[in-house]
């Protein structure tokens, strides 16, 4: 009996499979947020640039570059 406890207590498969399942996860929450970051960013890029060509005037259009 001891030597079936001891086995067990040894097999690292279920936890192989646990830290593979917490980098995946960890990996998604990383894409999410690059994603919505990177949406920001071109929500006003693109915000910019309709500005300047809505009043294409120096001060307007400064801010595009």
């Amino acid at each position: 009996m001891m030597e079936i406890i001891k086995n067990f207590m040894q097999e690292e498969d279920g936890v192989t499979a646990i830290e593979y399942g917490l980098i995946a996860a960890l990996v998604a929450v990383a894409i999410v947020v690059g994603a919505g970051a990177l949406g920001t960013n071109l929500n006003g890029l693109f915000q910019r640039i309709a500005n300047c060509m809505a009043t294409p005037t120096q001060a307007v259009c400064s801010l595009v570059a």
